[in-house]
């Protein structure tokens, strides 16, 4: 299976218990950024998020009660960089003992430090690696060299020691795409567990022209379509599809709700419009169907899956053919 079995059935059974529930909007993962803390300054990434001072990260405790008050079956530890997080051990044991699973999310500079010796390897953790090319084009990125081998180490020893690993690429107006199978051929012979493409997209607080627009992120995803079909993908390929600009969908913005060190972010992971304290204000007082048609300026260059994934999920009972194609993506993967 393209997926561990657990993760399938766990995210079954939260759809099933919402749609017996009646209810319409539900958030499929949970994105917790515990500091806005970072080792690195990404050229592509908003600036909040690696410019926070350490003694400003949420504790354990809200950490753990943000996600039982989302109820999500998946985690995404993000940030800020996780493994900075001096709690991460404690705050991963605390997800687990909820039967959540997680998507540690790193930039893999310090695994041998702050994850090897004190997480160990869980079926419900799997390590998330960045990477958004070969060596000079993720250097790049990430502004400073030496990155991209020191990742290519971390990935090969968590494999070694029995994690769970994925990997995660942006594609940025720049990427070649060659490079990104070059990436994948580099995946497989690891033995990745899989690898998610997504198209870039650009925080407010970004300025760098690195951002594809809608007809760019089409014309890549053209391609990267057709390198899914050789290579253990997670992005599915209705999604693939969509952004490729060959099928359509309404965003789903709650799908992927964020909490950092400033509250919940609405509308969603990417734009920050209003920071609340509390779930019941961020989830009642978001206009829900305004950003679901994407008629925002700051929604029209967006194809970012966690957007649009939940979509593909929600729009699978009208179409037969799509349920049984994503059953075979996931049972023959």
């Amino acid at each position: 299976m393209r997926f561990p079995v657990h993760i399938t059935t766990d995210m079954i059974r939260h759809q099933v218990r919402q749609a017996v529930q009646g209810n319409r909007r539900y958030p499929f993962v949970f994105m917790l950024e515990p500091l806005y803390t970072c080792n690195l300054a990404c050229i592509g990434c908003a600036t909040e998020r690696h410019t926070g001072k350490l003694k400003d990260r949420l504790s354990v405790e809200r950490c753990l009660q943000a996600s039982d008050q989302c109820g999500a079956p998946a985690v995404s530890i993000c940030g800020g960089e996780p493994t900075v997080y001096p709690e991460l051990p404690e705050l991963i044991e605390g997800i687990i003992e909820r039967k959540r699973h997680i998507y540690l999310c790193t930039n893999a500079l310090l695994m041998e430090e702050t994850v090897f010796g004190k997480i160990p390897p869980n079926k419900r953790l799997s390590i998330n690696v960045h990477l958004d090319g070969m060596r000079e084009t993720h250097d790049y990125v990430c502004a400073r060299d030496g990155v991209f081998d020191k990742a290519i180490e971390m990935i090969k020893e968590s494999k070694r020691l029995g994690y769970h690993v994925v990997t995660n690429t942006t594609i940025f107006k720049e990427t070649k795409i060659e490079e990104v199978e070059e990436l994948c051929r580099l995946m497989d012979s690891i033995g990745i567990d899989g690898m998610m493409i997504s198209p870039g997209y650009q925080y407010e607080s970004v300025h760098a022209d690195i951002f594809m627009t809608r007809k760019d992120t089409e014309d890549k995803f053209k391609r990267v379509l057709e390198i899914s079909k050789k290579h253990r993908l997670h992005t599915t390929p209705m999604f693939l599809e969509f952004a490729a600009g060959l099928r359509d969908y309404k965003c789903s913005p709650w799908s992927t709700v964020t909490f950092t060190p400033l509250g919940w972010k609405g509308p969603c992971y990417l734009i920050g419009k209003q920071y609340y304290d509390t779930w019941e204000e961020f989830w009642n007082a978001t206009d829900w169907d305004y950003w679901e048609s994407r008629e925002d300026d700051l929604c029209q260059n967006c194809a970012m899956h966690s957007g649009f994934e939940a979509s593909v999920v929600k729009d699978l009972p009208k179409s037969p053919v799509d349920m049984a194609r994503m059953a075979a993506w996931n049972l023959l993967g």
